[in-house]
């Protein structure tokens, strides 16, 4: 069932009570924003998931790094050159 929304002059759409209520959104739910050809479509993310995605991720990379020898300051080099081109 289809639900007019407005969007308020900050940017700010509300979300109808009928579906807070059924998909049991929080006021601290947090979402990510996917443009599709028509509109946008509304994903609820879990923030403490990603972050653990994003420290294992790290963590992989520095073991990675670390069986290539790459030193900090090779990582600075590399960045002054990315920014200059």
């Amino acid at each position: 069932m289809e639900e007019l929304v407005k969007m308020s002059e900050k940017g700010q759409l509300v979300v109808p009570t009928r579906i807070r209520k059924n998909e049991r959104f929080k006021a601290s739910d947090r979402f990510i924003a996917v443009e599709i050809k028509d509109g946008v479509v509304f994903k609820r993310v879990n923030i403490p998931k990603i972050k653990i995605e994003f420290e294992a991720i790290s963590k992989d990379l520095g073991v990675h790094l670390k069986k290539r020898r790459v030193r900090q300051s090779d990582i600075s080099k590399a960045v002054k050159w990315a920014r200059k081109t």
